[in-house]
């Protein structure tokens, strides 16, 4: 019997493995203890709200992956669904046509990747550190986003975008739907990639991956620039979502976003990181956030949960002698086969400069 158990997080990797244990967890705490918590009405909830923090988490990880930070997400997501109103509303506002609205999310999408390239290139080809140039950025958009519309809302559009931001195809939300494909093509892309291959080596050694012959500018452009375009859909998303569009909308989603790639393994010095992990960290919580809204806890509760979530992970992770002798009993002997399998990669292969022996 141990040894299926011992096999599952070598299959499907050690973070995932403690991630779904975390969440069966989690629903049997919260299924025990509010009525309410495991009917088909709250997981709907979930799914309805999980996207745009899911997106905006996607946007997030990339640049983490590559030793940076992108603090610009959620200016460039409302930014992008400013263009998106404004669009709308100069085609008519509520009697605004699907034309109107393709031509909106193209510009949208234009203008979170412009803003996300802008942004790759300074720190790319000038040097500028990533915390400092993406602050740059969220305090520039977000002060041309307060002149633009004077710090108010901009509402009023077509009744047929509640079908994108309340609707539901098949049972599953439509929001739903459209993060879950960004989630997978977003993993192709880092996973199955040259582009994501160079992102994790530069978040490895940058200066040995532009020795090897990688384009370490053009890559950080690049993926700066995707970033940005993954805010602009979860700009677009929030639209569809609130009808109506606003500078502030998400702005303390920004740290749960980093909390929610942390929880999912991705290394916070670059070079490694994974979707399916974090996908499953967002929903455990928004899962967690659910749970404690149906206890009538407070929201500011919920923070509180997650931050303690972040610190219980970073020791879990600390790899020091006593989590090791805590956590000992679910790892197998030292002398099992699991144990002294190791990956081809490490025994096959000499080191770089060394021959065979």
């Amino acid at each position: 019997m141990s040894k299926p158990i011992h096999a599952l997080p070598r299959l499907i990797g050690r973070d995932t493995a403690g991630l779904l244990g975390l969440y069966a967890l989690t629903l049997l705490v919260f299924g025990l203890s509010a009525p309410k918590f495991l009917s088909a009405a709250n997981f709907e909830s979930i799914a309805f709200q999980l996207p745009d923090l899911g997106l905006l988490t996607l946007a997030m990880l990339a640049p983490i992956m590559a030793n940076g930070i992108n603090l610009a997400i959620i200016a460039i997501a409302n930014l992008s669904g400013l263009t998106l109103a404004w669009i709308l509303n100069i085609n008519g506002g509520a009697d605004a046509g699907v034309l109107a609205f393709a031509i909106g999310v193209i510009a949208a999408l234009a203008v979170g990747g412009a803003s996300g390239a802008v942004m790759g290139a300074v720190i790319a080809y000038f040097g500028a550190h990533p915390i400092l140039a993406s602050l740059a950025m969220m305090i520039f958009l977000k002060g041309l986003g307060e002149f633009l519309t004077r710090g108010g809302d901009i509402s009023g559009f077509p009744d047929f975008l509640r079908e994108f931001g309340h609707g539901a195809i098949l049972g599953v939300p439509v929001p739903m739907l459209v993060f879950v494909t960004a989630a997978i093509l977003w993993h192709l892309l880092l996973a199955r990639t040259r582009h994501g291959f160079a992102v994790a080596m530069i978040g490895s050694n940058p200066q040995a991956s532009e020795y090897s012959g990688l384009h370490v500018k053009r890559t950080i452009t690049l993926l700066y620039a995707l970033s940005g375009v993954m805010c602009a859909l979860a700009g677009i998303v929030m639209l569809t979502r609130f009808n109506s569009v606003r500078v502030g909308h998400g702005d303390a989603l920004l740290l749960v976003t980093v909390l929610a790639c942390f929880l999912g393994g991705v290394d916070p010095f670059g070079g490694f990181g994974r979707v399916a992990p974090v996908f499953i960290a967002l929903v455990i919580l928004q899962t967690l956030s659910s749970g404690l809204n149906l206890l009538g806890a407070n929201q500011h509760l919920s923070t509180a949960v997650w931050g303690l979530f972040l610190l219980g992970v970073m020791v879990l992770r600390s790899g020091s002698p006593m989590m090791r002798l805590l956590l000992g009993f679910i790892r197998p002997p030292r002398d099992a086969p699991e144990a002294r399998e190791q990956s081809p990669a490490l025994t096959d292969s000499p080191a770089p400069g060394h021959p065979r022996s």
